[in-house]
């Protein structure tokens, strides 16, 4: 027969599970969201009256969040260079803030907002 001993703490009795290993954490997919929408701002920049701030939706798996930001972005300029920067950023952000694995970042361009050219704000079309 072999004796069982436990580790017992002072005062608070036997010592099952370390401290660092009790409970869990969950963010919610919300919470992980505003984060995404957050760093797509931080890209975008500031935006002119009547542009929709960018918003985000997501679904978080363990610990992977798949993201989709929809972005209202000026024209004409680099759509793709933006857009990547989004990811990027999202990507940065949700790891950082969250400590989640972000395996997906759709970026999706809702309106495009010309910008005035040089001749227009001079008065010729």
């Amino acid at each position: 027969m072999t004796a069982v001993s436990t580790v017992t703490e002072p005062g608070r009795g036997p010592a099952a599970v370390a401290p660092g290993e009790r409970g869990a954490t969950r963010i919610a997919d919300r919470v992980v969201a505003k984060i995404a929408s957050q760093a797509a701002r931080e890209v975008v920049g500031p935006l002119p009256p009547g542009v929709a701030p960018p918003h985000a939706t997501v679904v978080v798996r363990q610990e992977a969040a798949r993201v989709r930001v929809y972005v209202e972005l000026d024209y004409p300029g680099d759509l793709g260079g933006r857009c990547a920067r989004v990811r990027r950023q999202v990507v940065d952000r949700v790891r950082t803030l969250a400590g989640m694995h972000v395996p997906e970042v759709a970026v999706l361009v809702e309106r495009l907002h010309p910008t005035a050219a040089p001749e227009a704000a001079r008065g010729r079309t």
